[in-house]
């Protein structure tokens, strides 16, 4: 999470909301795993939720929210966790899914939504590690 916030567009978001899952050794039959809300209430554990449903091991996903000036109420986890699926399915990390994008292309999913009759346009980014990269780039 360090070396992404070194980057000020990551580091002035108003969420970097973080859950990762960890294979560990063979034979043992664990799995690491924890998240963060980066004070954005119940969306790591939400993450999270959707890395264990799609089995989604050794990989690391940091949806990146910024506020913009309307409340999206719940409907915001939906949001974060569309396009946190789109991106595990895009990289092949859902099983039965191709993967359809290079392991170093950037992701972002933006999406429109109508609240109070305002039109506004909610940007959420997010940036998938595997394991693998996760180790290098620190």
């Amino acid at each position: 999470m360090d070396a992404l916030l070194r980057n000020r567009k990551f580091a002035g978001a108003t969420h970097n909301i973080m859950a990762y899952r960890i294979a560990m050794p063979e034979g043992s039959m664990q799995v690491l795993q924890d998240s963060d809300d980066d004070g954005e209430n119940a969306a790591g554990g939400r993450l999270l939720h959707l890395l264990q449903i799609v089995d989604a091991l050794n990989v690391v996903v940091v949806v990146s929210r910024w506020f913009g000036g309307v409340l999206l109420g719940p409907d915001r986890f939906k949001h974060i966790n569309n396009a946190a699926r789109s991106t595990l399915a895009a990289y092949g990390y859902i099983e039965g899914s191709r993967p359809s994008v290079s392991s170093t292309q950037k992701t972002s999913a933006k999406s429109n939504s109508q609240k109070g009759g305002c039109n506004t346009q909610t940007s959420i980014y997010i940036v998938l590690f595997s394991i693998m990269h996760c180790f290098i780039a620190l």
